[in-house]
């Protein structure tokens, strides 16, 4: 299989780099992930239709421990989370990041160690902090000056848990503004620069219930440099040697977040996280050497490096249209299985499947079904033939899709099949229309 750190590498010199390692064109147009036919997926189980690559998640999983040895590495839940997804970050030896009772309950009801769950969010809710205290998760980070309190209420004058406190470092890095979480101007976390997060930490300090272990930041999204993390890693480790001078503390880990950058489409730059262990690791001894403090234990929290390169979405053209000079694709989705084009106009690198392409490329604008002039997938170049009925293929699917689904315009949410060594399997079935009425009890 190939590494990740090849993967990583910007490339057009074939057209399936941005593709599961196990991707395979047999005969032309026949694109098999997984050693199964896309087309027979899609004959099998309908479409719009996500298919994930085990092997492909197992691998990412393998290559962040190997980037990170001795690192904890947290898989972030809401990237896309399900039974089976569960399973393999637990049998790879990943901890797992939730933000909600939802991912927590269905993590630990599919026999997830709670112990090696880690709880964030800006705004938990009391059946949020509940269940994970019931549960026993292993740290809780907290996000704002409210959770101590609240926290330490629902503990009890007996109760113990272990915290992290969320500190912004004043770093503004992300694919996109609304996915940028390390700045001032934002819902998340505890001023580094106005003295918030050094005041919630007093504050925890005074609450025996809570056990301080460590500092977490989190930058944002889809960050394509190492930079942003060694400067977060100086600015947090200024902190540390801080809270050693004034209250004689020594915090023993330091959670990076996650954020790692994947490419959408050949050519598109992406994180490699050898390069990233490499230089944080140096940064943070240095830092740690500089201001005489033992090197606390690394935690980082990859997502969609993890998940969205082993995802496929494919659909059925439903029409194709030209206005002017523009060519318009319509498929079977859209905005409902996959917002992200809609909210931070990502674009992606749909691929004719099922049958042989020998019409010209054309640059064409491939469409959802929704009534959005937003809902716009990918400005793309397919075969001048393309027609309906047609199957269209988009890598880098497995991320933030169909854990951002909704039911728009009442069309269900599609199902995600697994595919490994040559057998597909369903782990999560198509959301029906008996799904949606049943939810409306009211007349």
């Amino acid at each position: 299989m190939t590494t990740l750190h090849e993967a990583a590498v910007p490339t057009a010199l074939t057209g399936l780099s941005v593709w599961p390692a196990s991707a395979t064109e047999s005969r032309p147009g026949d694109l098999a992930v997984g050693g199964v036919p896309l087309a027979e997926i899609a004959d099998r189980f309908g479409t719009p239709v996500y298919v994930l690559d085990e092997g492909e998640v197992r691998e990412r999983c393998r290559t962040y421990r190997q980037a990170f040895p001795g690192a904890e590495v947290l898989y972030a839940a809401k990237a896309f989370l399900c039974r089976a997804m569960v399973r393999w970050t637990d049998e790879e030896g990943l901890g797992l990041d939730v933000c909600s009772a939802g991912e927590l309950e269905l993590a630990v009801t599919a026999g997830f160690p709670p112990e090696r769950i880690v709880l964030h969010g800006n705004a938990k809710s009391p059946r949020d902090l509940e269940l994970a205290l019931r549960l026993g998760v292993g740290r809780i980070v907290i996000d704002s000056p409210a959770e101590i309190a609240r926290l330490a209420a629902a503990l009890g004058p007996d109760g113990r848990q272990q915290v992290l406190v969320r500190v912004v470092p004043g770093i503004a890095a992300g694919g996109h503004e609304k996915i940028r979480t390390g700045t001032e101007d934002q819902q998340f976390g505890l001023s580094l620069s106005d003295g918030h997060a050094q005041d919630a930490i007093a504050r925890i300090l005074g609450r025996p219930q809570l056990r301080l272990v460590g500092l977490h930041c989190h930058l944002g999204s889809q960050i394509t440099s190492v930079k942003p993390y060694a400067t977060a890693v100086r600015r947090m480790v200024g902190l540390l040697a801080r809270l050693r001078d004034q209250h004689g503390l020594v915090l023993s880990e330091l959670d990076l977040g996650g954020g790692h950058g994947i490419a959408h489409r050949p050519g598109d730059p992406a994180l490699d996280p050898a390069v990233l262990a490499h230089r944080v690791r140096a940064e943070l001894a240095a830092s740690c050497a500089a201001a005489d403090l033992p090197v606390p234990r690394l935690v980082i929290e990859p997502g969609r490096a993890i998940a969205g390169p082993a995802g496929v979405a494919v659909y059925h053209v439903l029409a194709v249209k030209r206005t002017g000079d523009r060519a318009f694709v319509a498929v079977d989705g859209g905005m409902s299985d996959n917002p992200r084009p809609a909210q931070y106009g990502v674009r992606y690198a749909p691929r004719l499947i099922g049958r042989p392409a020998t019409a010209p490329l054309t640059p064409v604008t491939v469409v959802g079904r929704h009534c959005e002039a937003g809902d716009v997938l990918a400005e793309a170049e397919l075969p001048a033939d393309v027609r309906p009925g047609d199957l269209l293929a988009v890598p880098a699917a497995g991320a933030y899709q169909l854990s951002m689904a909704s039911a728009y315009n009442l069309v269900g949410r599609p199902p995600v099949v697994a595919v490994h060594a040559g057998r597909a399997r369903l782990l999560v079935r198509r959301e029906s229309l008996a799904d949606l009425r049943s939810r409306d009890v009211g007349l």
